[in-house]
């Protein structure tokens, strides 16, 4: 199984207007809620593609609550996890199970407010809660076992207050004497000091990646997170596509076209393109182009965690790879 790991959790609701404007009060079109946060959309596209996944992290309250009875919902193999239009009957279907630590802090929203006019989103994310001391200790606990079972772990999004910068140096330190590989999904400090740690992969998007290494080019930035300790780097570019370095060479995968959507969730649906690449044992070309088809096609989907399957085939057969051997 793969274990994604998400420490800072979200219950992510969309709200749907005709038009987004300022100053003004709008009328609601259409409210969707999902269990969200970087690791368990990731969690989600992952199930999608047919693999098996165990979420861990935290969730509290209320609103901890309504996330977990919709993880349920999302856990069962042709439910509907991950699906979109144009999912086939057919196609593989992965089971998400829930190991959640509880916490006496409330989980946190995110709202996300869709333009329908214009396609854009306009997103709000809540403060995470408090995290004990012993309910970290019920977590690395679990934690460690739970690696007895992972063929890889992703360690995605922020950190919630309470839980020191370093955390995930220390996750991945775990994961490497247990065995597992790691994939790294953060920004700022906790991706800095993750990134010493020497994790197999870090998905930084191209901003995060210039504020790590003050470098606004792509591969010349990924070569020097390579240097501060990442085995491998594979950067976002937005809709261009994605660049990636590593031990082995460099490549670069473009997308047919552009596509206009939903960007929110876009990256996790990469990250999980990346991960079956990894477990599979796909050549990095192949885990480029998934990782880009899997984007383009959640930009299609109305809410992160889900992918349209008909767009994603497309552009799966069209993403352009390209060997760069001088930016290894």
């Amino acid at each position: 199984m793969i274990l994604t790991v998400t420490l800072n959790t979200a219950l992510d609701v969309t709200y749907r207007v005709p038009e987004l404007r300022p100053h003004t009060t709008h009328r609601v079109t259409e409210v969707t809620e999902r269990p969200g946060g970087k690791g368990l959309n990731v969690a989600r596209v992952l199930a999608a593609l047919g693999h098996d996944t165990v979420v861990t992290g935290f969730v509290g309250g209320a609103t901890g609550a309504v996330l977990r009875q919709l993880l349920a919902g999302a856990a069962t193999p042709g439910d509907g996890t991950g699906a979109t239009p144009g999912d086939s009957p057919e196609a593989p279907r992965g089971t998400i199970t829930d190991a959640l630590v509880p916490i006496t802090g409330t989980t946190r929203r995110t709202i996300g407010v869709v333009d329908a006019a214009s396609g854009d989103t306009t997103q709000l994310n809540e403060p995470g809660p408090i995290v004990a001391t012993p309910e970290w200790s019920t977590f690395m606990e679990s934690y460690g076992r739970l690696l007895r079972e992972a063929s890889a772990v992703a360690l995605c999004g922020s950190l919630p207050p309470g839980v020191p910068v370093g955390t995930y140096a220390q996750l991945i330190r775990e994961a490497h004497a247990a065995g597992v590989p790691t994939l790294l999904d953060t920004s700022g400090e906790p991706l800095r000091r993750g990134i010493a740690a020497r994790p197999h992969l870090v998905k930084p998007n191209a901003d995060e990646l210039a504020g790590l290494t003050g470098s606004t080019d792509p591969l010349r930035a990924a070569r020097d997170a390579r240097r501060r300790g990442a085995r491998a780097v594979a950067a976002s570019l937005g809709p261009d596509g994605m660049v990636a370095v590593t031990a082995h060479g460099a490549w670069r995968a473009t997308p047919p076209r552009r596509l206009t959507g939903n960007p929110t969730g876009a990256g996790d649906a990469a990250v999980a393109g990346l991960l079956s690449g990894l477990v599979e044992g796909a050549p990095w070309p192949d885990r480029l182009a998934r990782a880009v088809a899997l984007s383009a096609a959640a930009v299609r989907a109305p809410v992160a965690g889900e992918f349209d399957r008909t767009v994603y085939d497309e552009v799966l057969a069209r993403v352009e790879v390209t060997e760069n051997p001088a930016a290894a």
